[in-house]
Protein backbone atom coordinates (compact mmCIF):
# COMPACT_ATOMS: atom_id res chain seq x y z
CA UNK A 1 0.00 0.00 0.00
CA UNK A 2 2.90 2.29 0.81
CA UNK A 3 4.38 1.92 -2.67
CA UNK A 4 1.02 2.70 -4.33
CA UNK A 5 0.83 5.87 -2.21
CA UNK A 6 4.36 6.88 -3.15
CA UNK A 7 3.63 6.31 -6.83
CA UNK A 8 0.41 8.31 -6.56
CA UNK A 9 2.24 11.15 -4.82
CA UNK A 10 4.98 11.13 -7.48
CA UNK A 11 2.35 11.35 -10.24
CA UNK A 12 0.63 14.26 -8.49
CA UNK A 13 3.95 16.12 -8.08
CA UNK A 14 4.89 15.59 -11.75
CA UNK A 15 1.44 16.69 -12.91
CA UNK A 16 1.58 19.77 -10.68
CA UNK A 17 5.02 20.76 -11.98
CA UNK A 18 3.94 20.29 -15.58
CA UNK A 19 0.87 22.42 -15.05
CA UNK A 20 2.97 25.22 -13.51
CA UNK A 21 5.36 25.37 -16.45
CA UNK A 22 8.32 23.74 -14.73
CA UNK A 23 10.68 21.77 -16.85
CA UNK A 24 11.50 23.36 -20.21
CA UNK A 25 12.19 26.92 -19.11
CA UNK A 26 10.63 28.33 -22.31
CA UNK A 27 8.31 30.54 -20.32
CA UNK A 28 11.26 32.32 -18.72
CA UNK A 29 12.85 32.96 -22.10
CA UNK A 30 9.72 34.19 -23.89
CA UNK A 31 7.35 35.36 -21.17
CA UNK A 32 7.40 37.94 -18.47
CA UNK A 33 10.98 37.06 -17.48
CA UNK A 34 12.47 37.97 -20.87
CA UNK A 35 14.98 40.85 -20.73
CA UNK A 36 13.77 44.09 -22.30
CA UNK A 37 14.96 44.66 -25.85
CA UNK A 38 18.17 46.67 -26.07
CA UNK A 39 17.86 50.16 -27.47
CA UNK A 40 19.28 50.39 -30.96
CA UNK A 41 22.37 52.63 -30.96
CA UNK A 42 22.01 55.91 -32.81
CA UNK A 43 23.55 55.81 -36.27
CA UNK A 44 26.03 58.36 -37.59
CA UNK A 45 23.35 59.72 -39.93
CA UNK A 46 20.82 60.09 -37.10
CA UNK A 47 23.38 61.81 -34.89
CA UNK A 48 24.43 64.13 -37.72
CA UNK A 49 20.81 65.13 -38.27
CA UNK A 50 20.50 65.79 -34.51
CA UNK A 51 23.99 67.29 -33.99
CA UNK A 52 22.67 70.26 -31.99
CA UNK A 53 21.68 67.84 -29.21
CA UNK A 54 24.86 65.75 -29.25
CA UNK A 55 27.27 66.43 -26.39
CA UNK A 56 29.51 63.41 -26.88
CA UNK A 57 31.03 61.20 -24.19
CA UNK A 58 33.35 62.65 -21.63
CA UNK A 59 33.60 65.05 -18.72
CA UNK A 60 32.04 68.09 -20.41
CA UNK A 61 28.28 68.43 -20.04
CA UNK A 62 27.81 72.18 -20.42
CA UNK A 63 29.82 74.99 -22.01
CA UNK A 64 28.75 78.63 -21.76
CA UNK A 65 30.03 80.74 -24.64
CA UNK A 66 30.08 84.45 -23.92
CA UNK A 67 32.02 87.14 -25.71
CA UNK A 68 35.17 85.96 -27.41
CA UNK A 69 38.13 85.93 -25.01
CA UNK A 70 41.08 87.00 -27.20
CA UNK A 71 43.70 86.02 -24.62
CA UNK A 72 42.22 82.54 -24.22
CA UNK A 73 41.92 82.20 -28.01
CA UNK A 74 45.63 83.04 -28.40
CA UNK A 75 46.53 80.37 -25.82
CA UNK A 76 44.29 77.94 -27.73
CA UNK A 77 45.99 78.79 -31.02
CA UNK A 78 49.40 78.13 -29.47
CA UNK A 79 48.19 74.73 -28.20
CA UNK A 80 46.59 73.95 -31.58
CA UNK A 81 49.78 74.79 -33.50
CA UNK A 82 51.90 72.72 -31.13
CA UNK A 83 49.69 69.66 -30.72
CA UNK A 84 47.13 69.51 -33.54
CA UNK A 85 48.62 70.69 -36.84
CA UNK A 86 50.27 67.36 -37.64
CA UNK A 87 46.77 66.02 -38.39
CA UNK A 88 44.54 69.10 -38.74
CA UNK A 89 44.73 72.24 -40.85
CA UNK A 90 42.48 75.15 -39.93
CA UNK A 91 40.69 75.34 -43.27
CA UNK A 92 41.18 71.99 -45.05
CA UNK A 93 41.05 68.29 -44.31
CA UNK A 94 44.28 66.47 -43.59
CA UNK A 95 44.31 63.29 -41.49
CA UNK A 96 41.32 64.76 -39.67
CA UNK A 97 38.65 67.38 -40.31
CA UNK A 98 39.28 71.12 -40.45
CA UNK A 99 38.01 73.08 -37.47
CA UNK A 100 36.82 76.02 -39.58
CA UNK A 101 33.03 76.13 -39.35
CA UNK A 102 32.94 73.45 -36.66
CA UNK A 103 30.25 75.29 -34.67
CA UNK A 104 27.92 74.81 -37.64
CA UNK A 105 28.13 71.02 -37.21
CA UNK A 106 29.10 70.31 -33.57
CA UNK A 107 28.20 71.56 -30.11
CA UNK A 108 30.89 73.10 -27.88
CA UNK A 109 30.46 70.19 -25.44
CA UNK A 110 30.97 67.63 -28.20
CA UNK A 111 34.11 69.43 -29.42
CA UNK A 112 35.67 69.55 -25.98
CA UNK A 113 34.79 65.90 -25.26
CA UNK A 114 36.41 64.91 -28.55
CA UNK A 115 39.57 66.80 -27.58
CA UNK A 116 39.65 65.33 -24.06
CA UNK A 117 38.31 61.82 -24.68
CA UNK A 118 38.98 60.84 -28.31
CA UNK A 119 39.31 57.09 -27.74
CA UNK A 120 35.88 56.65 -26.15
CA UNK A 121 34.33 59.13 -28.58
CA UNK A 122 35.61 57.07 -31.53
CA UNK A 123 34.25 53.84 -30.09
CA UNK A 124 30.97 54.87 -28.41
CA UNK A 125 29.77 58.19 -29.83
CA UNK A 126 27.87 57.84 -33.13
CA UNK A 127 29.48 60.90 -34.71
CA UNK A 128 32.89 59.85 -33.40
CA UNK A 129 32.39 56.38 -34.92
CA UNK A 130 31.45 58.00 -38.22
CA UNK A 131 34.60 60.11 -38.19
CA UNK A 132 36.65 57.01 -37.40
CA UNK A 133 35.15 55.32 -40.47
CA UNK A 134 35.77 58.38 -42.66
CA UNK A 135 39.36 59.12 -41.58
CA UNK A 136 40.32 55.55 -40.64
CA UNK A 137 42.10 56.67 -37.48
CA UNK A 138 41.35 57.58 -33.88
CA UNK A 139 42.36 61.11 -32.97
CA UNK A 140 45.45 61.12 -30.77
CA UNK A 141 44.86 61.95 -27.13
CA UNK A 142 47.17 64.89 -26.48
CA UNK A 143 46.60 64.81 -22.73
CA UNK A 144 45.14 68.31 -22.59
CA UNK A 145 43.49 69.66 -19.47
CA UNK A 146 39.92 70.96 -19.54
CA UNK A 147 41.33 74.51 -19.47
CA UNK A 148 43.56 73.72 -22.48
CA UNK A 149 40.63 72.20 -24.37
CA UNK A 150 38.50 75.24 -23.56
CA UNK A 151 41.27 77.49 -24.91
CA UNK A 152 41.41 75.46 -28.15
CA UNK A 153 37.63 75.75 -28.39
CA UNK A 154 37.96 79.53 -28.01
CA UNK A 155 40.54 79.56 -30.81
CA UNK A 156 38.13 77.62 -33.04
CA UNK A 157 35.65 80.46 -32.54
CA UNK A 158 38.10 82.79 -34.36
CA UNK A 159 38.28 80.62 -37.48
Amino acid sequence: MKSKGAIFLAIVVVAFMSACGGGSGDKEKKGKFAPPPKAKPMTYEEAQADWKNQKGRGPITKVELGELDAEMAKKGEDIYVLKCTACHAPDKEKLGPAPTGIFERRTPEWIMNMILNPEEMAMKDPIGRGLLMKYNTVMANQGLTEDDARAVLEYFRTL
